[in-house]
């Protein structure tokens, strides 16, 4: 059964480390030089298939005595703070275009992109933890793919807007907020188990 709580959770802690990312440039360019539907298609294809592997991870680490869970998601969470806090960013990502603008080539050129630049991220090991925190990886699933999507979206078409309105610097410190105070609550967890 999906924990509204959980989906709700998951999807804005997602949300808000995935809005800073490289990814969402990336998303951003290729939705500025093709059709927005076609490139959405495929990015939203490999957040798919990044949570699924993310989740796979998760799980494994629920076998692991519950107070050892608990300790290193913390500690996980306080460095994708930090990592958050402390990168440099990068001012511009390079997308090879396609050669043409069939839904094949540009959402071919979205899946790839995101599959590649995603694997390991931190948003991926973020939702890794989720899942070992709450043991429930269907809702953490859920949650992470939609919170990804929705970043997708807003980088894909509208992108522009947003980044303008609001500091990506301000985006930033309240994902780290949001990293520190779970890493308190799994330290807790652990220390008290």
């Amino acid at each position: 059964m999906l924990s509204l709580s959980v989906i709700a959770v998951v999807f804005g802690v997602i949300f808000l480390a995935e809005l800073p990312d490289k990814t969402a440039l990336a998303g951003l360019m290729l939705g500025t030089r093709y059709r927005a539907s076609y490139v959405f298609a495929g990015v939203a294809a490999a957040f798919v298939v990044h949570v699924a592997l993310a989740i796979a991870a998760g799980s494994l680490l629920t076998l692991l005595p519950h107070r050892w869970v608990q300790g290193v998601v913390g500690l996980l969470f306080l460095g994708g703070a930090a990592m958050l806090l402390f990168s440099k960013g990068d001012d511009e990502e390079t997308v090879k275009p396609p050669a043409d603008q069939s839904f094949w080539k540009v959402a071919g050129t979205g899946f790839m992109l995101i599959l590649v630049a995603e694997f390991g991220d931190l948003t991926q090991i973020m939702t890794a933890n989720l899942a070992a925190r709450y043991d429930d990886p269907v809702s953490v699933a859920v949650g992470a793919v939609l919170g990804l999507w929705a970043v997708a979206a807003l980088g894909i078409f509208g992108g522009r807007m947003l980044m303008k309105r609001v500091p990506l610097a301000l985006i930033t410190k309240i994902a780290a907020g949001v990293m520190v105070v779970l890493a308190a609550f799994s330290l807790y967890e652990a220390i008290a188990g």
